[in-house]
């Protein structure tokens, strides 16, 4: 049964391809993009106030690096931004060479290493691959993948999980709690058969899986041991991704996208692109600063 619980707009601006939200509790501020439109998304949770900044080129993910800096995550490579005025410098290049390609689900490990995800403009069938940022290194962990989602680690770092969408599986992989880079291959924890793809995903404090549900309109949790326990409603049938905000991280804010509707699929479905607070009942853990070097 799809669960119903209070829901709020957050921003009502309609993305075409809403992903990659993430929460600075210092500053109760959410970021997130629309990667279609290089947009990044500024929003304070306290008071709903929304600010966007045009980054001139495609970006899916941010990390936060300190007070004054984070780590964007673009088509061409990584840029260290300046939160003051916007200001990009390129750290490193990412498949700048294969125009092919772009950026898509990372997430900071706990031990402050960047996972990062790419794939085809077309979603092309096994051109993308999963790298980590360690110690000022980029690293290839996993190739062949088409569409990388559900990047996400549990609460101590021993664990972590990935999908590709276009197969619908979520996988999961030991990894050394101090470095981010794995121990072991990647094993399947779940095979998707129920309506919607595997997209973004989050794990909260008590270590349960949150992934958005591509084309269900939902985000279902589940067990670090595959069991599904949750499934609840969003009022967008393309959720993209989840994170946990607030003072006390206990709401979820869900973007979603409208890429690929037609008219008649927008109109049939209000809440296409918009981003959602949910109050959900569970308690997130802070995201992790990404270190740049040792």
């Amino acid at each position: 049964m799809m669960e119903q619980v209070p829901t709020t707009v957050l921003c009502a601006e309609r993305c075409h391809l809403g992903e990659g939200p993430t929460y600075d509790p210092a500053t109760d501020t959410a970021w997130w993009f629309d990667i279609r439109e290089g947009l990044l998304f500024e929003a304070r949770i306290a008071s709903g106030e929304v600010r966007r900044h045009a980054l001139g080129k495609m970006a899916s993910a941010l990390g936060r690096i300190d007070d004054a800096r984070q780590l964007i995550v673009a088509e061409d490579g990584l840029y260290v931004r300046s939160i003051a005025d916007g200001a990009l410098s390129l750290y490193l290049p990412l498949e700048a060479d294969n125009p092919a390609t772009r950026s898509n689900d990372s997430r900071v490990h706990p031990s402050g290493t960047f996972w990062i995800g790419t794939m085809g403009r077309k979603a092309e069938r096994g051109l993308g691959a999963i790298y980590a940022l360690h110690r000022g290194e980029i690293i290839r962990l996993f190739p062949n993948i088409t569409i990388p989602n559900a990047i996400c680690f549990a609460p101590d770092g021993s664990v972590g999980y990935f999908a590709d969408t276009d197969e619908n599986v979520l996988y999961r992989v030991v990894l050394d709690p101090e470095t981010g880079l794995p121990r072991s291959m990647p094993d399947v924890l779940l095979r998707r058969r129920e309506p919607g793809g595997i997209d973004g995903a989050i794990v909260d404090a008590e270590g349960l899986i949150w992934h958005a549900c591509w084309g269900a309109g939902c985000v279902d949790v589940y067990s670090p041991y595959g069991e599904c326990l949750r499934s609840i409603a969003v009022p967008a049938s393309q959720a993209s991704c989840p994170a946990f905000v607030g003072p006390d991280l206990s709401r979820l804010l869900v973007t979603s996208a409208w890429q690929d509707m037609d008219a008649a699929a927008k109109a049939a479905d209000p809440g296409h692109g918009q981003t959602f607070l949910l109050d959900v009942g569970a308690r997130g853990r802070a995201e992790p600063d990404v270190k740049l070097s040792i």
